[in-house]
């Protein structure tokens, strides 16, 4: 319009944030303090600023505590620690004896989980390579094997070194790596002895919170697993994928423009939680956070 012209008697509509524009943010609850929370920050450094596939701005905010949460605990601090906003928990199988009651707690509170059985190392060697075969919980295959696919892993959990830094963070940035991770993730999926469950009815759109809260069996479905699939069963698995994939960081078949999150009514207009300039939660124990002394959110 040039200057001459007149103005419009009635404004015109604010569009809808670009998502280019727009950070999504999403609090990320991890029972440990080191090797998920490093990965989370990293995918915030390499992909945050909208690198990624689809041109979505991100933060993760991690949510953790020194030595740890239990699984109960970690979801129950993210829920906390989101309030209203968008909630995941990253959590293993390892020998842990509280699955259930944390899937249910998670499925209450509409908190988004990443299941990994054995460990969320499994997620780290998919990056180079397939993996199968029951693991029954443990982790010792896992590690060997990651220990051996790339150079920087080779003294990985050595001297409790479980880092994601410097030559580890550049490993994990190969070419297509993060991609062909989550292609790896999926096929497990696929593999999963109970024979029904497939990656194409995972679900990676974010799910308001002000929805009705689904049953524990629904919930844990949004993996791509069948309803009647056991998750402790799911060996070995793991769902990281799928916040990679809601993120926008590479490119899925699965996805399309309903489900990247437009037309539900998790944020504004009817999209993801959003925000509109590039703000990030204030740091633990800063005014106005809610987090307790004792919990970190990554910063």
């Amino acid at each position: 319009m040039s200057k001459g012209d007149e103005q419009p008697l009635i404004p015109t509509p604010t569009p809808p944030p670009d998502a280019s524009r727009a950070v999504r943010v999403a609090y990320v609850g991890c029972e440990g303090e080191s090797t998920e929370v490093d990965h989370l920050n990293h995918l915030n450094d390499r992909y945050g600023d909208g690198s990624g596939y689809e041109g979505q701005r991100f933060h993760i905010q991690p949510v953790y505590k020194k030595n740890g949460y239990t699984l109960a605990e970690a979801v129950a601090a993210v829920r906390d620690e989101a309030a209203e906003d968008e909630a995941w928990a990253l959590f293993d199988r390892d020998d842990h004896h509280d699955i259930p009651k944390t899937l249910r707690e998670a499925a209450e509170g509409s908190t988004e989980v990443c299941f990994s059985h054995p460990s969320f190392e499994l997620w780290l060697l998919l990056h180079f390579q397939e993996f199968g075969g029951r693991q029954s919980g443990k982790n010792k295959d896992v590690i060997k094997k990651l220990r051996q696919a790339h150079p920087a892993f080779k003294k990985f959990d050595g001297r409790n070194d479980k880092s994601i830094k410097d030559v580890r963070r550049t490993a994990l940035d190969g070419s297509g790596t993060l991609k062909e991770a989550v292609s790896r993730a999926k096929r497990l999926v696929g593999q999963c002895e109970h024979g029904s469950c497939k990656a194409v009815n995972a679900k990676t759109y974010p799910y308001s919170r002000d929805n009705q809260p689904k049953s524990t069996t629904s919930w844990a479905a949004r993996s791509g697993h069948a309803h009647d699939c056991e998750t402790l069963r799911r060996d070995p698995s793991t769902d990281v994928w799928r916040l990679v994939v809601s993120l926008g960081i590479v490119e899925d078949s699965s996805r399309s423009a309903a489900s990247r999150g437009h037309g539900y009514s998790a944020g504004p207009w009817g999209g993801p939680p959003v925000r509109s300039g590039p703000a990030i939660p204030a740091a633990a124990g800063a005014p106005g956070n809610r987090a307790d002394p004792s919990r970190s959110t990554g910063h």
